[in-house]
């Protein structure tokens, strides 16, 4: 079938971005297209129709492609524990946990089935693949067991762009290494390379460009300005570089930059609302008084868990609630608000019950069958009758504590009495739910009563939800990205 390979001189080159950007610009013009990343790494996952496990950025690129995700787009899924262990996703489905000195030897062969299967698959569904890579294509002690870069890219005899990040500088020195760095074959599949996040005239760089060129013999097809948008990212490197405009906002929110953070594309939608001022805060640094706290998910709640409580952060998180701070905890962060977390098999790493916030009445225990499936819900709160869409992915089973509980303290917040709590005073709030704020209606609900609390005007509540938002950045995206990239020796 016919491909086009994306892959970047390093991490955060704009892999990612620009494949969404192709996959919306050629659903466009009449094609058929579909995203293709053979393995990931990544803690930010989608779960799918058929309940299935994808890395997050490839369900964006589906939805720029007009498509339904499927597992078959991201066929390997590997989430790290911060242990030097993964979770191994295959097709959608956890089947394991590896060392990464073992991976490859273990899960190699599979792997590489799996990949051959999905691009089969997509073939007999769509006209044209856009393949992303991962990290970089001449890592030469990986390259041997590269399932991600130039062997699919091989495979599918894909014309391949490299794309450069020239905000991070050495950006000539990175083409150029790169390029001598593959083999004969891999390097005769490049057909253009992109310079990405380029700041200022673009006249000061034609003689760069010009020298590459000549240098390499491959064409400069794309020059993509520097874009100052916030785009689902797969790791939380992306958060150390996210720096907020909104001096002015009227509420200020504070997510908990967890190690093992995942899932924190459940917070675009906040960045999204102009009075809105999120930030990203390390367990080490001082809480302060921000009008909401969250705890995100995380793989690993546990090792999270114990290290809010070295730092002292959960110590001020519980002074914040008791003075009647609202806190919110999602998935991992639901259970870390709880009584309990027990780890009876030690999935986690470590066996054992641990305390912990105390906040919620709900004791969880690590199981090792996975919850990962879409939902459709009704909200009790914080406005009745709500419909609320998302998914869960956890191994935890929580269950409500009633013994010495005041059945009046707490109440679900949703029609499925499993899938979250909130406390009668509305100020901790606890769900399972990822993708909560995608919900137009409830976010703003959610927001208003922080607004009420300060005294401000409420927020209208009949907005769109996220998806829409998320359109509208699609297609400008692809909009700007095409003036800069030029696509036809990739089709012709």
């Amino acid at each position: 079938m016919k491909a086009i390979m994306v892959v970047g001189t390093t991490s955060h080159a704009g892999k990612s971005l620009l494949t969404a950007a192709i996959c919306r610009i050629l659903s466009r013009r009449g094609w058929r297209v579909a995203p293709f990343k053979g393995q990931n790494m990544a803690l930010n996952a989608y779960v799918t129709a058929s309940g299935g496990e994808i890395g997050y950025a490839q369900a964006v690129q589906a939805w720029a492609a007009g498509v339904v995700p499927w597992v078959e787009m991201n066929p390997i899924l590997l989430k790290p524990q911060g242990d030097m262990t993964s979770q191994v996703i295959i097709k959608g489905k956890a089947i394991g946990k590896v060392s990464a000195a073992d991976y490859y030897e273990q899960y190699f062969e599979l792997g590489w089935r799996s990949i051959e299967e999905s691009l089969q698959h997509l073939s007999t569904e769509f006209d044209l693949l856009i393949c992303e890579g991962a990290g970089s294509p001449a890592e030469i002690n990986l390259k041997h067991r590269d399932l991600t870069n130039m062997r699919v890219a091989k495979y599918l005899n894909a014309p391949t762009l490299l794309v450069v990040d020239i905000d991070r500088g050495g950006a000539f020195a990175h083409v150029v290494g790169t390029l001598e760095l593959l083999e004969p074959e891999e390097r005769a599949l490049i057909r253009g390379v992109v310079i990405n996040k380029f700041r200022g005239q673009r006249s000061l760089l034609e003689p760069g460009i010009k020298w590459l060129e000549e240098r390499t013999g491959i064409p400069v097809l794309g020059v993509i300005p520097y874009l100052e948008t916030i785009f689902p990212a797969e790791d939380s490197l992306d958060l150390f570089e996210r720096k907020s405009h909104k001096s002015s906002a009227d509420l200020h929110i504070s997510v908990i930059r967890l190690p093992r953070i995942s899932n924190f594309t459940d917070f675009d939608p906040l960045e999204s609302e102009s009075t809105v001022m999120v930030k990203y805060l390390s367990p080490k640094q001082e809480l302060g008084h921000p009008d909401a706290v969250i705890l995100p998910g995380t793989k690993t709640s546990i090792a999270d868990l114990l290290l809010l409580q070295r730092t002292g952060m959960a110590e001020a998180i519980q002074n914040y609630a008791a003075a009647g701070g609202t806190v919110l905890g999602i998935c991992g962060g639901f259970q870390i608000l709880g009584q309990t977390i027990a780890d009876p098999e030690g999935i986690e790493g470590q066996a054992g019950r641990f305390q912990g916030l105390g906040l919620l009445p709900i004791k969880t225990v690590i199981t090792g069958q996975k919850i990962a499936r879409q939902r459709q819900v009704t909200s009790n709160h914080p406005q009745m009758g709500l419909p609320v869409t998302g998914f869960e992915i956890h191994q935890g089973r929580s269950r409500i504590e009633t013994q010495g509980i005041d059945s009046q303290s707490y109440y679900p917040l949703f029609d499925d009495p499993n899938l979250g709590l909130v406390d009668s005073c509305q100020s901790v709030w606890g769900t399972y739910l990822h993708g909560i704020f995608d919900n137009g209606p409830w976010r703003r609900a959610w927001l208003n009563r922080l607004r009420q609390q300060r005294g401000l005007k409420s927020l209208p509540t009949g907005v769109a939800n996220y998806r829409d938002q998320r359109e509208n950045l699609l297609d400008s995206l692809a909009t700007e990205i095409e003036q800069h990239l030029d696509l036809t020796p990739l089709l012709s």
